[in-house]
């Protein structure tokens, strides 16, 4: 099974850094205001970022790597994920 790092861009334009081995019902779930405290009122969400890990262990450490980024770090990381899609 896979399992996915990824970052949320929220309505109020703030981050939000969570890990999934669903990512499709998680970002449903974040949408409907029961995926996570954070975005409760924060929605609706656009994914901005996406790992995808052969395990949990990899998934969770690398969402921990991420939270302990600034916000500046974290949006660096974003625009080159992003680019990297466009290639």
């Amino acid at each position: 099974m896979k399992n996915y790092t990824y970052i949320l861009k929220c309505k109020d334009e703030s981050l939000y850094t969570g890990w999934t081995n669903d990512i499709e019902h998680r970002i449903k779930m974040h949408n409907a205001g029961k995926g996570a405290k954070y975005t409760r009122g924060r929605g609706p969400v656009e994914l901005v970022y996406l790992e995808i890990f052969d395990s949990k262990k990899e998934a969770m450490s690398q969402e921990a790597r991420i939270k302990k980024l600034s916000r500046k770090e974290k949006l660096l990381l974003i625009e080159s994920y992003q680019q990297e899609l466009e290639k």
